[in-house]
């Protein structure tokens, strides 16, 4: 983790919003048009970064949850929720571009194909995670049944990356790019997923910070148990 004295959080998020800004030049001026999909092909440089990151945050809640299995540290269960909170936004910005790229490609905003199917699965997975967690009160049950949850959630990860490879799907399995658009690809594939990791470890922090407070908040006294003052004598 970034000691924050050192400056660092601030430089890296600069260097990753400059490297943003690039990437989006090189959308603008450098990549080629697509012949046969056109100006909306160029969501894909957006589409396949994100989906690949979606992996990497569920991949966070993963390893945070076998991590607090084995260990019972707190830690590992803030490291799960910060994954479980950034897998649901890219999830939903995979869907949502996927969706706008399969209307201009397909003539739908949605099919039920298994990539797609089990893309909203993974969607709901970890939406559910994060809904269930507030219903339990116990701190350490909390965070215990978020680990059994997490790795069984995890299972959904290879279904959707193998779906296309393993099923008939309309989703292409892979695709063919020229040099511009592998370097478009690159561009955009490098500050996304720095996006992510400050992301996660962003809410890392923040969870681990909520739980400190929520530790060390002291007790109310209720108003028919607080001391009252003696009363003075004539």
């Amino acid at each position: 983790m970034f000691p924050p004295r050192h400056g660092l959080i601030p430089m890296f998020w600069t260097i990753t919003l400059l490297l943003l800004a690039l990437a989006g030049g090189l959308l603008a001026v450098y990549a080629p048009t697509e012949a046969t999909m056109g100006e909306v092909q160029k969501i894909f440089y957006l589409h396949l970064p994100v989906a690949l990151n979606m992996f990497l945050a569920c991949s966070v809640v993963f390893v945070g949850s076998v991590g607090y299995a084995w260990q019972r540290r707190p830690a590992w269960d803030d490291l799960a929720q910060a994954g479980a909170q950034v897998a649901v936004l890219l999830c939903s910005v995979t869907l949502i571009t996927g969706m706008i790229w399969g209307r201009s490609a397909w003539g739908h905003w949605w099919t039920w194909s298994p990539r797609l199917t089990f893309s909203l699965m993974l969607w709901l997975l970890y939406v559910v995670y994060l809904m269930i967690r507030p219903s339990i009160e116990s701190p350490q049950r909390r965070a215990l049944v978020s680990a059994v949850y997490g790795m069984v959630a995890f299972v959904d990860v290879p279904l959707v990356y193998l779906s296309t490879k393993l099923l008939p799907d309309i989703h292409p399995s892979g695709v063919d790019l020229d040099p511009a658009m592998w370097v478009t690809l690159i561009a955009w594939s490098i500050p996304i997923t720095m996006l992510t990791a400050g992301l996660i470890h962003a809410r890392f922090a923040l969870n681990g910070a909520v739980r400190g407070a929520a530790t060390t908040e002291p007790p109310v006294i209720p108003t028919d148990h607080r001391p009252r003052m003696p009363e003075a004598h004539a």
